[in-house]
């Protein structure tokens, strides 16, 4: 065989090399939860202004094997003991990180409280606590799934540290597709009814706490 026919099997076998390292490579979808449809924001008073309380919004917590960007999800109909996480598709950054910025979000638009993201920045009259229990796809079938939230709100006075109140809070949905984009899709659109639930609940709390 000659040098040049040599040569020639190298470059092709180094092609094929690239080819294959190529296709090992898939593309990761990056997802978040979207444009999300608060409800009106309420016109806030003089008088409110004057009386309004403030609220120190905490960064939620989650369980260590949910406190990632994975999307997780089970096979209820082969193994529900065991989770899974997709491959190629991953949240922008962990749910809880997630949610947290669009609560904070809703409960300035929709409430007359001060919302406080950072104790170190001033002293807040109460303090909101939010447990992430739950974000996972559910499959029943290998075509047919469902999604989970689940989470815990807590309301407390900063002074005391007196658990005021405390709501927990779940919603399940079906996905449009048995795939993680119907996951996000169901989970954006759950997480946002449960915030609305969220919302509704704390401003029913706070006017019955005492200033």
């Amino acid at each position: 065989m000659t040098k040049i026919a040599l040569l020639l099997i190298l470059i092709v076998h180094q092609l094929a090399g690239c080819v294959s390292f190529n296709k090992s490579q898939p593309r990761v979808s990056i997802y978040d939860f979207g444009i999300q449809q608060a409800q009106t924001t309420k016109l806030i008073s003089q008088q409110s202004l004057q009386h309004r309380k403030s609220l120190l919004i905490a960064d939620a917590t989650a369980p260590s094997w949910l406190d990632n960007n994975a999307i997780h999800y089970r096979l209820l109909y082969q193994n529900p003991t065991q989770s899974y996480t997709y491959a190629s598709s991953r949240w922008i950054a962990a749910p809880a990180a997630l949610l947290t910025q669009q609560i904070r979000n809703r409960i300035v638009a929709n409430t007359s409280e001060q919302v406080i993201k950072d104790n170190s920045t001033a002293k807040a009259d109460y303090a909101l606590h939010i447990e992430l229990e739950e974000f996972t796809q559910l499959f029943d079938a290998v075509d047919a799934s469902h999604i989970v939230i689940g989470l815990r709100a807590s309301l407390v006075e900063r002074n005391t540290r007196k658990l005021l109140a405390q709501k927990d809070l779940s919603i399940t949905e079906k996905t449009p597709t048995a795939d993680a984009a119907g996951a996000v899709s169901a989970l954006s659109s759950a997480s946002n009814q449960l915030i609305n639930e969220l919302v509704a609940w704390l401003t029913a709390e706070l006017p019955n706490v005492k200033p």
